[in-house]
């Protein structure tokens, strides 16, 4: 005789996989569809919350400190110098500079077209002090250059075209410095009215500082790009009347991720200093925000798993209705000598080859619509006249998606079992079937 291609329990399995008059039954395909959405929904989603996290600490890492040295709460950084030089000693430091960061009210006004005011934050930057090796802005730089020399400054993308501004445009700004002081000058001046002295003091306070802007950057980061102006060190302190003191001091690491240790240390080498210092790391700046993110993504990995059990339950359903259509066949085949293991392997093989096709189908679909995330982003947004993961929401120009082998090997393998265990139940019912009952009832 022929030696049979396929085992006897496989051989079975395909016969019920495809029935008689059409080559795939139509609830299999159902059950494979359910599988394929199951998985690849799993993959999009863990993939674009990884992006999401990893995209995140990239853009932070890259514009801000890795380490924020700062003062007590509502004061100033006066003693900067000496925290500079004891940064500097501590091993696993490679950059250090003073910045000043304030909100302020800037106004740029087109020709023939009226003033337009926003408030931002200006970032008081010194490249001669450092800046330049501890916030890495110059290859974010998208038109003009990096110069901050005089009254110059650079802005991010989005405030430049919310503005209305290029390279060469001059914009103003206009700072509160200490309200209270400048109430203060005020009143004595409304007091004692021949007292020109304190109007020109808070004239002095408030009076615009005009820069020209010498380039525009863009980090990716909406906030980022819409938010900040980044003007010379000297800027930033006449802005808020703070002389010679700063607002902080920044501090970059050779490793970012494991910051930890030297920012423990820094703090040790900084509480001798009068007044104490406090240095804080990016991970701690932002470890409600990442959290948030990292608890996201567990939860959707969990909530979506339930897609994939519906996906089993489908496939459950399934090898149970070809139980009962086929018990005249299974005792038949029993009573002819066939095994309760290979009758078992018959059904179970089923849903093995449902779970494995399904979870192939459901890979390839995943990572290909991850690879084409922004695309299928656009056409669903043209399609529906809706606006899809808006940037002023989600903070990136576009959705960031990382694959991670891991996680992917786990979601596949995941998916397979959940589909193998729910063909396990009706595969044992149908093996345990007895021939005689079989073929007297039916």
């Amino acid at each position: 005789m022929k030696k049979p291609l396929l085992p006897f329990s496989y051989f079975i399995a395909l016969r019920y996989l495809r029935p008689k008059r059409t080559f795939l039954s139509v609830i299999t395909l159902i059950s494979i569809i359910g599988v394929v959405l199951g998985i690849s929904v799993l993959i999009i989603v863990i993939s674009v919350m990884t992006g999401f996290e990893r995209e995140l600490e990239r853009k932070v890492i890259g514009f801000e400190a890795h380490i924020t040295i700062s003062p007590g709460p509502n004061s100033f950084l006066i003693n900067w110098r000496d925290a500079m030089k004891v940064a500097e000693k501590v091993p696993g430091v490679i950059g250090v500079t003073p910045t000043t960061q304030e909100p302020v009210i800037v106004e740029f006004k087109p020709p023939g077209a009226p003033a337009t005011r926003m408030t931002v934050v200006v970032r008081g930057l010194d490249p001669s002090l450092g800046s330049d090796q501890v916030i890495g802005l110059k290859s974010a730089i998208i038109a003009g250059k990096f110069d901050l020399n005089g009254d110059k400054c650079v802005l991010g993308s989005e405030l430049a075209g919310s503005l209305g501004l290029e390279v060469g445009d001059k914009l103003t700004l206009y700072s509160g410095g200490n309200p209270n002081h400048i109430i203060d000058l005020l009143k004595q001046a409304q007091d004692h009215p021949d007292n020109k002295e304190s109007i020109q003091k808070a004239i002095d306070l408030i009076v615009p500082t005009e820069l020209e802007v010498t380039g525009i950057y863009s980090t990716g980061r909406y906030v980022y790009d819409s938010s900040y102006v980044i003007a010379p060190l000297n800027v930033g302190q006449e802005l808020y009347g703070l002389e010679d003191a700063v607002h902080n001091v920044l501090v970059k690491t050779s490793d970012p991720y494991n910051v930890d240790g030297i920012t423990a240390q820094l703090n040790r080498e900084l509480e001798p200093l009068n007044p104490p210092l406090h240095a804080v790391s990016w991970i701690e700046q932002n470890r409600e925000y990442l959290d948030a993110l990292r608890v996201e993504r567990t939860t959707m990995f969990f909530i979506l798993t339930f897609v994939v059990i519906v996906a089993a339950f489908g496939i459950m359903s399934t090898l149970i209705t070809t139980t009962v259509q086929k018990t005249r066949e299974i005792g038949v085949m029993k009573a002819l000598g066939a095994t309760m293991g290979q009758m078992l392997w018959a059904f179970l093989a089923q849903g093995t080859l449902v779970g494995f096709f399904g979870t192939l189908i459901g890979l390839g679909t995943g990572i290909f619509l991850v690879q084409y995330r922004n695309q299928v982003r656009d056409f669903l947004a043209s399609a529906f006249h809706i606006q899809l993961f808006p940037a002023s929401v989600y903070q990136f120009s576009e959705i960031p998606a990382e694959i991670v082998p891991h996680d992917v090997a786990v979601i596949c393998i995941s998916g397979f079992v959940i589909c193998t265990v729910a063909a396990l139940i009706p595969a044992f019912f149908a093996a345990r079937l007895d021939p005689v009952k079989a073929l007297r009832f039916e």
